[in-house]
């Protein structure tokens, strides 16, 4: 018999999450705690069919001034559509419980998953905004590819077979950067050397005028996932002068390149491509099944077979040559739904479409 409850295992939550196809760190039960490290208290639910969970979702309530409203990043993960009806109902009680006026889902399903056609069909609207990344490009680490096939029994691809679908440039700038002296350490002291990721990140927003994560959220993040071995901040070094750095979580079989920043006073030492190699060549030795590169902005590929970027002034679109250059795939995922519950949600929903076309997207 199907039941819904609030949960209260991590260890059964993470386990569940684990031995999905799709595993997103960002629904396990470690970054509920970061939430609530800065201030938003996590809700965890498991969906249970007898004594088998067959899905989870963890919400997290945005006292946002536009519009207050529960939040699922990357979720819910669920292994049939059928429990999506009474897993809204439950969302919806639990946002209106803490004065919600809307819920808004980002689930990490593919866009033509049989699971989205299922949800949209929940009284959902397509969002005016994201809440992540929705074009993900990703390295297949394994002979066979987790996301396209859900299966994780083959064969760890070798360096030189990932190094051979890269393109030409990037291979040779990756060489480069190793002949001019750079060198990349994962630190051992990760909490401390966030002071010189924070350094390089003002930098980088300041130069590409984005709105950075704040502060306290990547050290809460951290503070919880790198004791666990799960977030790995990395320090690239040019005359023993940092130059670039990055923040990559590592968790179930999946690697991601989180956060990242640079400096552009050695612009044309490519630092940040051996960053980026030494972060795959470590997932491979871990035996990572997917390096994830997040978000990058949406192509089209012509009857040639030449891919361009659709939208050129699209946010992501200086960082789409650097990523697709290793190598990999695209993943399009569905896009971010809300699911109205009060009429205050339309006002909400109008300042958001602004707020869409100013940021470009």
């Amino acid at each position: 018999m199907m039941h819904i409850r609030h949960a209260t295992d991590a260890r059964q939550w993470n386990d569940f999450l684990s031995r999905q196809r799709f595993s997103p760190f960002l629904q396990s039960w470690t970054m509920g705690e970061v939430y609530r490290d800065i201030g938003q208290e996590p809700i965890r639910l498991e969906l249970h069919d007898d004594d088998a969970i067959v899905g989870i979702c963890q919400a997290i309530v945005v006292p946002a001034r536009r519009g207050r409203h529960l939040m699922v990043q990357y979720g819910p993960v669920v292994q049939s559509g059928d429990v999506l009806k009474p897993l809204i109902a439950a969302l919806s009680d639990a946002a209106a419980d803490h004065g919600c006026s809307f819920l808004r889902l980002s689930p990490f399903w593919p866009e033509h998953d049989p699971l989205a056609g299922a949800l949209q069909a929940e009284n959902a609207l397509s969002s005016p905004l994201h809440l992540l990344s929705e074009y993900t490009w990703y390295i297949p680490l394994r002979s066979t590819d987790r996301w396209q096939e859900g299966t994780t029994a083959s064969q760890p691809r070798s360096e030189d077979d990932i190094r051979a679908d890269m393109r030409k440039t990037t291979r040779n700038l990756i060489g480069r950067a190793e002949r001019e002296g750079v060198t990349v350490r994962a630190s051992t002291d990760p909490e401390h050397d966030l002071d010189i990721y924070f350094t390089l990140q003002e930098e980088t927003y300041k130069r590409h005028h984005f709105v950075p994560y704040r502060a306290s959220y990547i050290r809460a993040q951290v503070k919880r996932f790198a004791p666990l071995g799960q977030a790995i901040v990395y320090i690239a070094t040019y005359q023993d002068e940092p130059v670039a750095a990055s923040v990559h979580m590592a968790y179930g079989g999946v690697t991601s390149y989180h956060h990242g920043a640079s400096t552009h006073k050695y612009a044309k030492i490519p630092a940040s491509y051996l960053l980026q190699w030494t972060a795959i060549s470590d997932a491979l030795r871990r035996g990572d099944d997917i390096y994830n590169f997040w978000g990058i902005a949406p192509r089209r590929i012509n009857d040639q077979g030449e891919e361009t970027i659709i939208d050129k002034h699209h946010p992501f679109a200086g960082v789409t040559t650097f990523k697709t250059g290793f190598g990999g795939k695209p993943l399009p995922l569905m896009h971010c739904i809300d699911i109205p519950l009060k009429k205050s949600y339309y006002a909400t929903r109008a300042f958001e479409f602004v707020r869409k076309w100013k940021r470009g997207f």
